[in-house]
């Protein structure tokens, strides 16, 4: 793994969005590995409840990514038709920009990048 790049995705567990935020992420930032963090609507999770202890246990695991895979870039990711987080697109884009917030808020670092994957598994960069 020595001279690896290594990126880190925020993720849905929806099997449907891991294949396009991988090759997205790898395209756009050249990167070889992404370590894929998963929990349903991840978003919401980081938008409304940081203190919660499953977004505890996220920012342990983004941490092992940033210390020991040297990444550089972590994204939070939100999608259409998620089952962990059934609102509106305009209700997942404020919470992929509070989420953004609250990463930011842990010192990392890092690049702190917000997604959304559209109905046709489109990313798009928010933040």
């Amino acid at each position: 793994m020595s001279g690896s790049r290594f990126v880190t995705a925020i993720n849905c567990i929806d099997g449907r969005v891991q294949m396009p935020i991988i090759e997205w992420m790898k395209r756009e930032y050249h990167a070889d590995y992404v370590d894929m963090i998963t929990e349903p609507g991840p978003n919401r999770m980081l938008a409304e409840n940081p203190s919660d202890p499953d977004v505890i246990s996220i920012k342990r695991r983004v941490g092992i990514s940033v210390m020991k895979h040297a990444s550089k870039v972590v994204a939070v990711i939100g999608h259409h038709d998620c089952a962990g987080n059934p609102v509106h697109r305009e209700t997942q884009i404020k919470q992929i920009k509070a989420a953004v917030e609250t990463i930011n808020s842990w010192g990392l670092h890092v690049q702190v990048i917000g997604l959304w994957i559209d109905d046709q598994w489109a990313v798009h960069k928010i933040v």
